[in-house]
């Protein structure tokens, strides 16, 4: 294995067919069900494949196993070295020159990506390889996006996704990027290599996405002070917080760095991707020598001399020749004529007789109408020999025909096409309420595979039976993937405990906690005091189903309450003990109202809570 990600694993591996070390990116298999991820994949391919340059990683093929445990992969070369992450961390702030040595070819293959439409997204140094000879290359163009790539990943995920010490303000804002926006992350890595620490630092990601916003990035030359002025101002360009102010694209960054590695080294040779061979002009051409053309004229003489001789020669051989020819000599002649009028009657019937034949187009990718048209204006027929499922050919379109493209059919004959299906998609069966038994058959059937068993409480399925599969019922997944099912074991039972004497309160409390539903009674009780449980029900069991019903009775306190003596109390003193009790008070007044003359009933009586007590005050 030589490094491995949140999304893939990347492991050296190598080419059997043409006995060469190959880098092979292979998708964690729990991704691999997952459309997005496998087009962001698929895209990662295509966008580095279209882009054909020495300082990019080549992608050499891309594919996914038929069978088995789901394994999307991209097959790239190997690069043996390291990467730019790891000499900044090694030697810290890099010289400018040395900065430079490692930047231009980034540049330069950045200006290569521009050109052609594709924007990378997610440049850091991570993603920046320098080999053990020296060449530098970008790799993983997992973000990229372009014209050719169709549309991308959502605002959301690219800003996830994208390394945050790098997004440009736009991204963090708005959730938008265009190639300014690559420049200002090339902007930030070149800051990092002259420095040996990036712009901005935080405790969390928000905080430095925060500064990349309303924050200018500082002249590396404040850090680091041999850093040379233009260089200064080639990286403050590059990271303005303004798109508008930065260069329009890598390359106009690439001129830049190369008119100043011109000037910071001018005996350095630049690296040129241009060829180096020398085209002679017509003025440098040497004039022969008259004695060179004397000499040529003489070659020429003494050749047609010798020319002269042999004619002479074969002429007197075709003089002895004619008084006896054998009969050998004869029967060879008519063999010899006889293989030539064959080849030019076998030439006649190709090229121009009964047998030519028409050279077929590349039909790839057209819809059916459109190859149908393509081959009838050839006055050839065409024809459907079969329709197969794709995951790279849209449904109706050509995946190839047979001739293929560049082969020859006859005259008025007929092409056959093989028209794709679109990508393969089953829908997985509702496993609800099956044994395992009955759910394996299910996905069998429907050419699925079945993955790991997995068991859960469940309030609706007795134990045994399943509650769903993952990915769930009508999900849409490829052909021979696996579905995980899930067992119920049936209701989830808790510890139940005998909650009388205690009070309501925490009655209720812990078997609520517990996933039980309480109901609440209440009664008058002469020997339980308020508020306290009486009894509950059930109370014989010791566990119980989660989400089963438990009823508590509750008391309301003693039937009857004796009166007490207030006689002599203020008023205000008077009440409050009578309200204690669950009494409600009224009031006679009579003389000076200081205090309780009378109390109705009698002090001592039996009666009932909430009952009325009058008091006299006098």
């Amino acid at each position: 294995m030589v490094a491995a990600g949140g999304m893939a694993t990347i492991y050296h591996a190598l080419d059997l067919r043409l006995d060469r070390p190959v880098a092979v990116k292979i998708m964690h298999s729990h991704l691999a069900n997952d459309e997005a991820f496998v087009n962001r994949f698929i895209r990662e391919a295509k966008a580095a494949a279209t882009l054909s340059h020495p300082n990019i990683v080549a992608i050499q093929d891309q594919g996914w196993n038929e069978g088995g445990v789901p394994a999307v992969f991209i097959v790239m070369e190997y690069i043996e070295g390291f990467t730019l992450r790891d000499v900044i961390n090694d030697q810290g702030a890099l010289s400018a020159t040395e900065a430079l040595r490692y930047f231009s070819p980034v540049a330069s293959a950045m200006a290569a990506a521009h050109k052609h439409g594709i924007l990378h997204r997610d440049i850091k140094p991570e993603n920046i390889l320098i080999s053990k000879d020296g060449r530098v290359k970008i790799a993983d163009f997992g973000l990229a996006k372009g014209p050719e790539l169709g549309t991308t990943l959502t605002v959301e995920s690219s800003v996830i996704l994208g390394s945050v010490s790098y997004l440009s303000p736009e991204q963090v804002q708005r959730g938008v990027s265009d190639v300014r926006s690559d420049v200002y992350a090339l902007g930030i890595v070149l800051f990092e290599m002259l420095t040996g620490k990036k712009p901005f630092d935080g405790q969390s990601p928000i905080q430095i996405a925060y500064m990349h916003v309303n924050e200018n990035i500082p002249a590396p030359s404040t850090l680091i002070s041999q850093v040379p002025p233009e260089l200064d101002e080639i990286v403050l360009k590059a990271a303005a917080n303004n798109p508008d102010k930065r260069y329009k694209d890598a390359g106009a960054l690439q001129d830049e760095i190369q008119g100043l590695l011109s000037k910071l080294d001018p005996k350095r040779r630049q690296l040129s991707l241009e060829l180096d061979i020398p085209i002679p002009r017509a003025s440098s051409v040497k004039k022969r020598s008259k004695l060179e053309i004397l000499k040529n004229i003489t070659t020429q003489i003494d050749l047609k001399r010798g020319n002269l001789m042999r004619e002479n020669t074969n002429s007197t051989n075709k003089t002895r020749g004619k008084r006896k020819v054998s009969k050998r000599v004869k029967r060879n002649r008519a063999i010899a004529l006889t293989i030539v009028l064959l080849i030019i009657l076998g030439g006649w019937y190709k090229i121009s007789g009964p047998g030519t034949k028409i050279a077929i187009p590349s039909l790839a990718g057209m819809s059916q109408a459109q190859a149908a048209k393509t081959i009838g204006a050839l006055g050839l027929k065409v024809d459907v020999s079969q329709s197969v499922f794709s995951e790279d050919i849209a449904k109706g379109k050509v995946i190839t025909s047979d001739p293929a493209g560049g082969g020859k059919v006859e005259i008025a004959g007929t092409v056959h096409l093989i028209i794709s299906k679109g990508k393969e998609r089953i829908k997985v069966p509702d496993l609800a309420g099956l044994t395992i038994e009955e759910a394996t058959a299910a996905i069998t059937k429907m050419n699925l595979k079945v993955g790991r068993v997995s068991e859960k409480f469940s309030a609706t399925q007795e134990a045994g039976i399943l509650i769903d599969g993952s990915p769930a019922g009508g999900s849409d997944v490829r052909k021979d993937s696996t579905v995980d099912l899930i067992v119920s074991k049936g209701i989830e039972q808790v510890a139940l405990t005998n909650f009388q004497g205690k009070t309501s309160d925490e009655a209720q409390n812990e078997l609520t906690a517990a996933g039980l539903i309480v109901s609440s009674q209440y009664e008058y009780s002469d020997t339980v005091q308020i508020g306290t449980v009486i009894s509950q029900t059930p109370s014989d069991v010791s566990a119980i189903a989660k989400g089963e019903k438990i009823t508590l009775i509750i008391s309301k306190g003693p039937s009857k309450i004796f009166i007490p003596n207030v006689y002599s109390l203020s008023k205000l003193a008077a009440t409050k003990i009578l309200e204690d009790l669950g009494f409600k008070v009224e009031y006679r007044f009579i003389g000076k109202k200081k205090s309780v003359t009378n109390i109705s009933p009698k002090v001592g009586a039996a009666v009932k809570p909430g009952s009325t007590i009058t008091i006299t005050l006098g």
